[in-house]
């Protein structure tokens, strides 16, 4: 099973030419520390309520993308919620990005290729090799998006996540978002971690906005 930080990267893919989706990048981070404290509370190590994130079992999990985190908030002396955990968590989402693409690449489900732009810079593209994780990630948010069962708590997690830094936007042409937008919200409000991760992005996006104006 591909943990969330996977699901993330692989639905940022654009399918045409594996190159990455122009979400911004403070969004992408956000998401990418939401979706460590997510498989954490899934491996029953942390859990949440509206004011605090709370440790349950500070043991490994041996996997190396999820335990820096886990040792993060054991050691720390104070309790905080979980808006504070996705902040700090965030800075080390380039870690954990490429962490995630790493082990897409071993898993063989992505291939890695280097372009060079005259010798110097270089871009790196990611083009699927087993397009059967990516479009099962797809197809299994699409799935609950068009019903109105209640969804398991993976896909509540990966679709606040996709909310949270806008990667519908991309996904959905705009009137199937509008026609989605009831269900999308009503499933986010299942996930307190989710809304953090929302709570960070619109923040950076409005302190983001309020830069811009100072320069004008």
């Amino acid at each position: 099973m591909l943990c969330f930080a996977e699901e993330i990267m692989l639905l940022l893919l654009d399918d045409r030419d594996g190159s990455f989706l122009p979400v911004p990048s403070s969004s992408v981070r956000s998401a990418l520390a939401g979706a460590v404290l997510m498989d954490l509370a899934l491996a029953n190590r942390i859990d949440t309520d509206l004011h605090s994130l709370i440790l349950v079992d500070d043991k490994p999990t041996g996997d190396a993308l999820l335990d820096p985190t886990l040792a993060r908030i054991a050691e720390s002396e104070q309790a905080h919620d979980a808006h504070h955990w996705v902040q700090r968590t965030s800075d080390h989402a380039d870690e954990i990005r490429q962490s995630a693409l790493d082990r897409l690449v071993e898993r063989g489900i992505l291939n890695r290729e280097e372009d060079r732009f005259l010798w110097v810079f270089r871009s790196r593209r990611y083009p699927t090799v087993d397009g059967t994780a990516e479009r099962e990630v797809k197809l299994r948010i699409m799935g609950v998006l068009l019903s109105d069962e209640i969804p398991d708590p993976r896909d509540i997690a990966i679709i606040g996540l996709s909310d949270a830094c806008g990667l519908f936007d991309h996904m959905l042409a705009p009137p199937e978002l509008a026609q989605a937008r009831g269900r999308i919200d009503q499933v986010r409000k299942f996930d307190l971690i989710g809304q953090s991760v929302a709570n960070v992005v619109e923040q950076i996006d409005e302190l983001n906005r309020l830069r811009a104006r100072s320069d004008l």
